[in-house]
Parts: structure tokens; sequence; C-alpha cells
């Protein structure tokens, strides 16, 4: 289960993934339309690991059901200057390889691990 954050005014998107690293690239580099691109959502501020899918969903649904304010003393008591998790997880190389083929019918983070390149 992972909270994202946009940069401008801090609009939260929760969501929940069992891979973190491949969903959270697919939000910064805006490869699915929907509530995250439209609002930036690309800052991994806070996330949670559990042992199952259904305890990963039931939380992310509890979250949801929050008030902001509680999201935020969640995030800011783990990080509470709001930093990008996920930094340093991709290199530029990996973004300008995804940019490049984002038409492509292939999924470019898989296509390129996969391939070794």
């Amino acid at each position: 289960m992972y909270i994202l954050a946009s940069k401008r005014n801090g609009t939260l998107y929760i969501g929940v993934t069992n891979d973190i690293e491949d969903r959270v690239f697919q939000h910064k580099v805006k490869l699915n339309q929907g509530f995250s691109n439209s609002y930036n959502a690309t800052r991994l501020v806070h996330y949670e690991e559990f042992d199952d899918p259904d305890s990963a969903i039931h939380r992310e649904k509890r979250l949801k059901k929050w008030n902001r304010v509680w999201k935020v003393e969640l995030i800011e008591k783990r990080n509470p200057q709001w930093k990008d998790l996920s930094e340093g997880w991709y290199g530029a190389e990996e973004f300008e390889f995804a940019l490049r083929t984002l038409d492509s019918p292939v999924k470019p983070w898989n296509d390129k691990r996969e391939s070794g390149e």
C-alpha cells in the first residue's frame, strides 16, 4: 500500500500494488491515465508492506476513508519532510527509455529489465 503526493498542492493518491518500484515508475512517467496523472501525484511519501494482498487492500480502503489531517499525520510520522521515498530508485536511462517507448505496446519498465539493458 502506498501514498503519492503532488508537488504543487499536496494532493494525495492512495494505491496498492505487489511491485512498488514498477508501480511508482508507472506514475512517474504518467503511463496510466487517471487521478494521480491528472494531479501530478508522483512523489512516494509513504508505503507499507503486507504479507498478503487482502491485508494491503483492506488498509488501502481504510485509509481512503480517513480525513486529510489523519493522512498527513500518518505521512509525517515517518516522513516529516515529505521526501520522495523513491528517490534514487531509477536512473535517467530508465526515464528516457520509457518516454521513447510509451506508445509501444511493450511495457517499457519490464522490457528494459528483462532484456538486460
